[in-house]
């Protein structure tokens, strides 16, 4: 007879759980919106009770929250191990754009979660502090590479977190409305190299970096 797998842990029942129920509020918004997502609705959809999703979140409020970090947590794979500085910023551009074009739920639900968040309250705080987590880390990047001397000494890295991330949000809010209008492959590429002439220290006159 095979061996018997052994019986999860509380906590790993508790993590696929949670998994499960984020992973229907993702699919909530993207169909319907945001004010279209109940605890019950968000049971259901997953297969579990209310109660259940009550259990783990508490409220509607705390759900939305999870599901912002949740889905933007990760989002651009492969740079965890890169360091702070020029090349990091640039890959990191590089890889928005083009995780974009995925069209997967989570990505999607955290776009339409952010344009939500300029009017709906329940929102906007979690939408600020997620944003300035991201404005401080591509800072940090700007930071690194004035220290090595790759970008530009006149730069200031608050101003060029607030463009990237402006830039690469819109990018993503023009996807939504017109998928078709946006190929995000190739211009994951061209914005990616905007960015590293804009901000490179060995870019000339004509803008063009130098080796």
């Amino acid at each position: 007879m095979p061996a018997e797998s052994p019986r999860r842990t509380q906590e790993q029942r508790r993590t696929t759980t949670g998994a499960a129920l984020l992973a229907a509020a993702a699919e909530l918004v993207v169909e319907s919106g945001v004010r279209a997502v109940t605890l019950a609705r968000v049971g259901e959809r997953a297969g579990y009770s209310r109660g259940i999703v009550t259990h783990h979140f508490g409220s509607k409020q705390a759900l939305l929250d999870a599901l912002a970090k949740a889905s933007q947590g990760g989002f651009v794979p492969g740079i965890g191990d890169v360091p702070p500085g020029l090349d990091r910023l640039v890959l990191l551009i590089e890889g928005y754009v083009r995780e974009l074009g995925r069209d997967g739920v989570n990505g999607r639900a955290f776009l339409l979660l952010w344009a939500e968040a300029a009017t709906a309250a329940e929102l906007s705080g979690t939408f600020r502090e997620r944003d300035e987590a991201f404005r401080a880390e591509l800072s940090g990047d700007v930071e690194a590479g004035l220290r090595d001397g790759t970008m530009r000494a006149d730069l200031v890295p608050r101003d060029v977190a607030v463009a990237v991330l402006g830039q690469v949000r819109g990018i993503g809010l023009q996807r939504l409305l017109d998928p078709d209008a946006v190929d995000t492959e190739r211009l994951s590429g061209a914005v990616a190299g905007q960015w590293r002439r804009a901000l490179c220290a060995e870019a000339g006159a004509d803008g063009e970096v130098r080796s």
